[in-house]
């Protein structure tokens, strides 16, 4: 770490992925992704705050669907682009209402 702080390695769209871990069981919950704004907000408030590509705005995890993330902490990886969310969840994860959105198991085979 340098003597500034972290140095945040974001793609060409200004974004950093940012991977939601449940803070109790380690269990990945979800993938989102996140730009400055998001991290800073995500920092202040406590609460997962991500960028939503597709809808190009913020969003706060939970603050429609009632399932939330409370930040436990925030970690940086060795090569400052990926972000690493330990979290409180409440209820699903996942938009299709799955506790994590990694539930489907790929086999030999299923990739061509």
């Amino acid at each position: 770490m340098s003597p500034m702080g972290p140095q945040l390695k974001f793609n060409a769209d200004g974004l950093l992925p940012a991977v939601a871990q449940d803070g109790a069981t380690r269990e990945v919950l979800m993938l989102a992704w996140m730009d400055q704004e998001a991290l800073r907000r995500t920092l202040a408030t406590g609460r997962a705050t991500y960028w939503s590509r597709s809808r190009g705005e913020y969003w706060v995890k939970g603050e429609t669907s009632g399932h939330t993330q409370a930040v436990e902490s925030v970690r940086l990886d060795c090569d400052g682009d990926t972000i690493l969310l330990r979290v409180r969840q409440e209820g699903a994860a996942c938009h299709t209402g799955n506790r994590t959105c990694f539930f489907t198991e790929l086999r030999d085979g299923d990739v061509a």
